[in-house]
């Protein structure tokens, strides 16, 4: 599966981007079980699909965090602050 560019991922409705992120875990571990039982051509792929997957669970996130009201961007600040100072 060839990488998919941020632009490409903003096109794409709620609903496709968890189905093409199901889709694409599932194409990982099938391309992992078949690297480990018999070996694949190009191991490089599985690297590819592995970036394709953060880069649609990234698109998820920025989504979610977008939706989201004042309040719930509040309490996430105060949340991230805490973090950092530990």
């Amino acid at each position: 599966m060839a990488t998919k560019k941020f632009l490409e991922l903003q096109e794409y409705s709620d609903t496709d981007l968890v189905a093409e992120l199901e889709k694409t875990e599932q194409e990982y571990q099938k391309l992992r079980f078949d690297h480990a039982i018999k070996g694949l051509d190009k191991p490089n792929i599985l690297r590819e699909v592995r970036r394709d997957i953060a880069r649609l669970q990234t698109e998820v996130r920025r989504r979610e965090v977008a939706a989201m009201s004042s309040e719930e961007l509040a309490q996430r600040s105060k949340i991230r602050a805490r973090r950092r100072k530990a």
